[in-house]
């Protein structure tokens, strides 16, 4: 029981993983699943299933990272845009929904604007270091419950 208590706490961590940088949320997702299958002797959850989790996994961080990337190089943004997003997401986090969704913008557009002193140029390495992390977290929420479903569907609906 404590096995499946220690995944359940896996999951739910990495959850709060998948929209706070600090956390490393779909490999924990996935840690806590393949423990509980473990746990059950993968009686409920094959090969195949974790190995499909895995690939899921990878693929969800893979287009967070290349979505980040994107975003600043379209808007010709610098590094400390995205570091900037970064710290804006976790300071944004104390703020609620707002703080999350404002916070990346407000932390790349100061980092930009220190780095280049132009607003406009900052407001536009801002917007797209934004956009970066938006859409990264969308995908990582997509792999999320993708994953879930997989893993629910197969412990529950496969015989």
């Amino acid at each position: 029981m404590i096995w499946f208590v220690l995944a359940g706490l896996l999951v739910l961590i990495g959850i709060a993983g998948t929209v706070l940088p600090a956390l490393p949320g779909l490999p924990l997702v996935f840690a806590g699943l393949v423990l509980a299958a473990w746990a059950d002797g993968f009686a409920h959850i094959s090969g195949w299933t974790l190995g499909l989790l895995a690939l899921i996994t990878v693929m969800g961080m893979a287009v967070d990272f290349v979505a980040g990337l994107f975003g600043t190089k379209v808007a010709g943004a610098s590094k400390w845009a995205m570091a900037g997003a970064a710290v804006g997401t976790l300071v944004g986090i104390f703020f609620g929904i707002f703080g999350l969704l404002l916070g990346p913008f407000v932390g790349a557009l100061v980092a930009e604007l220190i780095y280049r002193e132009n607003l406009a140029d900052a407001t536009k390495a801002g917007l797209g270091a934004w956009l970066g992390l938006l859409l990264g977290a969308i995908a990582k929420i997509a792999a999320l419950f993708s994953m879930l479903a997989i893993f629910a569907t197969a412990w529950w609906v496969i015989p």
